[in-house]
């Protein structure tokens, strides 16, 4: 049990000097092995409940986490430091403001630039077809997930842990993601096109 404590405080510091020394990079590392361990335990999950037991799908996790860490995680970061610059405190109004510009400036942009990056990294003829018939969904779902996300976030974590809370919580919502991903367009939807 020591032994573990001790390595576990020994790993706390390095990462916290790599988060200082490095914290793109740090961020982006965090956010590629969180993504990845959310669609592979989509995967999982599908293929314990589905009734067709996919194989594990391992280009379909690295395209997922060459997303997150590739184009969240530095977004994100210079997105938090900007935020917290602009708006800096945690009253209330300021707080307010920040989720609002997080969920209504930025959210809308990352989440088109998901559904959009996939389908180029799933080489698919319709670059938008799932941006289409997916958005408002994802959107929606969204905002019910990290508007109280994000008010703990600049209510109560230190900004330079930001992406990283983040990257924790993505961890629940990239599932979410995932299986929203994941779904099938009906023939219904597909007419509408």
């Amino acid at each position: 049990m020591l032994k573990s404590s001790k390595m576990f405080s020994a790993l706390k510091v390095l990462f916290s000097r790599s988060l200082k020394k490095h914290p793109v990079l740090t961020n982006t590392s965090v956010y590629a092995t969180f993504y990845l361990a959310a669609e592979l335990s989509q995967q999982t999950f599908n293929r314990i409940y589905s009734r067709e037991k996919p194989d594990y799908n391992f280009r379909a996790a690295a395209r997922i986490a060459a997303v997150g860490s590739g184009i969240y995680a530095p977004i994100l970061y210079y997105w938090y430091r900007y935020l917290d610059k602009k708006f800096s405190g945690t009253a209330v109004k300021t707080v307010m403001t920040k989720v609002a510009c997080d969920q209504l400036i930025m959210t809308p942009l990352l989440l088109a630039c998901f559904f959009t990056a996939m389908a180029v990294m799933e080489r698919k003829d319709d670059l938008f077809e799932e941006l289409r018939h997916k958005y408002i969904k994802t959107f929606l779902a969204n905002q019910s997930f990290w508007i109280p996300g994000q008010m703990i976030n600049f209510f109560f974590v230190p900004p330079h842990l930001r992406v990283v809370y983040v990257a924790t919580a993505s961890f629940l919502w990239i599932n979410v993601l995932c299986y929203i991903k994941r779904q099938k367009l009906r023939p219904i939807e597909l007419k509408e096109i």
